[in-house]
């Protein structure tokens, strides 16, 4: 099935980063829907202890930006290091998808991640199984790699479809080194381009 002509992608920019001695953004991504609004990922909201010295955050939360957040209706998790679940808590009560692997990851692994900020009260997991049709023409594909849980939304707009990555590959030149699970499918898609959370720009294939 595929996903109505008005559907749109849009990228929010929520914090800057220190990684490898480097700054890089961090994206979340609103999917406007005709049935809903998607939100993918949630940043982070607030400092801690366990992220200030090995990232270095600078936070733009989305509770403090001119941001509708009661408008989102659905959440996506497409994994749950800290820096893509710390703003969970803002949308207690709506349901939030991820893969049951990465779910069990998150609650059972300890320095997995900000365990208090996956289980933030009134946040509710609809734990998925592989892949899952979320709404007409919006899947969810699993992409193991970055973590064994991780998953991308797929976008089926009528031509090549569209991704919504997270960490499927952390910067565009992941998509050229060692291929992991996650890429690879990405790849097979043939996606017109994929949006990622640590970079400004989407990702577009080389075309020959």
């Amino acid at each position: 099935m595929t996903a109505p002509a008005s559907v749109t992608i849009t990228p929010v920019f929520v914090a800057d980063l220190l990684a490898e001695g480097e700054r890089m953004p961090l994206y979340v991504h609103v999917i406007d829907h005709p049935d809903a609004r998607v939100l993918v990922d949630t940043g982070m909201t607030e400092p801690h202890p366990a992220v200030q010295a090995a990232l270095d955050p600078s936070l733009r939360p989305l509770s403090e930006q001119d941001f509708d957040l009661a408008g989102v209706d659905i959440v996506v998790n497409t994994h749950l290091h800290a820096d893509h679940c710390g703003g969970n808590h803002l949308f207690a009560g709506r349901p939030f998808y991820v893969q049951r692997r990465e779910l069990d990851d998150a609650l059972g692994e300890d320095g997995y991640t900000i365990r208090e900020w996956v289980e933030a009260p009134g946040v509710r997991y609809v734990p998925v199984d592989g892949e899952l049709e979320l709404l007409a023409g919006l899947r969810l594909v699993p992409a193991p790699g970055h973590t064994r849980g991780m998953q991308v939304v797929v976008v089926e707009t009528g031509g090549r479809p569209v991704v919504v990555g997270g960490d499927v590959a952390v910067w565009h030149g992941e998509f050229d080194e060692p291929p992991t699970e996650g890429r690879l499918r990405v790849r097979a898609l043939d996606p017109e381009l994929v949006w990622l959370a640590h970079e400004h720009e989407p990702w577009r294939p080389r075309t020959v």
